[in-house]
């Protein structure tokens, strides 16, 4: 299934069996999403909960605040991260706050969706990654979609809550296809293990695990060594337990994220892993991040400026070599 169709059955299917979710957004209705993620929505449920809004992203998640408020289960959908910055103020002074400053009184059951990432050639005010100040906010549950599985259990999870959620989505994975899990094991609150491992984690999430995961066997090969990778999933709350389980069993690990390094959401995991398992390392921790740099517009500028499997590669090769591995 494409990533986007896990998206759209999610709300499809959560929308079918509780009249109070709504879906508004900039072309989320009769257009079916600028990424098609809500197509054929507002034919089956009407413009009265699939509604097209206008380019007013702060409005657009006042109006979901109210919403929620109101005893709806809104999901605003705002185009790309980046246009997020325009809705700051009733994402952090409100959406972030109310449920708290009211004693609980509140509760705010709402979904914010997003693409975020480094497309093509889209430049540096449409190529953010903005993880890390999303997920330094109080009050809000911050979750990734890596693949299918997350965007379904995710998508659905996060609409069931009576707390804020940032659901951070790829642009560019999109009209990727993975295996699509209908499972009810699946728990959006925790990391998933993708591959297991006893000599070196490797922590990612977004389009980067698809990075590392090119990689991998040609590490082991190269390297001699098993490698564990977790997709991180939820920023916020972390599952700290399972990263640290797996650090403690691999004794070194290795962080990838798409986001500049320079106050990166990397740091928060290596700071939070190396409180718990500094006498459990045979290595120091590597970070493999982006530059820091706004997101140049030529193709070849842009590759320079974020991990690459090939750049992944050759840094865990090297720091390997270095490290005794």
């Amino acid at each position: 299934m494409l990533y986007r169709e896990a998206l759209n059955l999610a709300l499809d299917e959560m929308m079918e069996k509780d009249e109070s979710i709504v879906i508004l957004g900039e072309d989320v209705g009769f257009y079916g999403g600028n990424y098609r993620v809500t197509e054929g929505l507002y034919a089956k449920y009407g413009e009265k909960r699939v509604i097209d809004t206008p380019i007013a992203e702060n409005s657009i998640v006042g109006t979901a605040i109210g919403m929620a408020l109101g005893g709806l289960r809104p999901v605003a959908e705002i185009m790309t991260a980046n246009f997020a910055m325009l809705a700051m103020d009733q994402i952090v002074n409100s959406m972030a706050k109310l449920r708290y400053m009211s004693g609980g009184k509140i509760v705010l059951p709402m979904v914010v969706r997003m693409p975020q990432g480094v497309v093509k050639q889209l430049a540096s005010q449409h190529s953010q990654s903005l993880e890390s100040l999303f997920a330094s906010i109080p009050g809000l549950r911050v979750f990734t979609a890596s693949d299918c599985a997350t965007a379904y259990h995710g998508l659905k999870t996060a609409i069931t809550l009576d707390d804020p959620v940032i659901f951070l989505e790829h642009t560019l994975l999109y009209f990727e296809k993975f295996d699509m899990p209908k499972d009810s094991y699946y728990n959006p609150f925790k990391a998933r293990i993708i591959k297991e491992g006893t000599d070196l984690t490797i922590f990612s999430y977004l389009k980067m695990l698809h990075e590392v995961l090119k990689t991998v066997e040609q590490l082991e090969k190269d390297l001699n060594i098993s490698i564990e990778v977790i997709d991180v999933g939820p920023l916020n709350p972390l599952d700290l337990e399972t990263l640290t389980n797996s650090v403690k069993k691999t004794k070194r690990f290795v962080i990838v994220e798409e986001n500049p390094k320079h106050g990166g959401f990397g740091a928060h995991i290596l700071s939070a892993v190396l409180e718990e398992c500094f006498y459990n390392l045979d290595a120091p921790p590597l970070r493999i991040a982006g530059e820091d740099t706004p997101i140049p517009y030529n193709r070849k500028l842009e590759l320079l400026a974020i991990p690459t499997a090939e750049k992944i590669y050759s840094k865990i090769i090297k720091w390997g070599k270095e490290n005794g591995l």
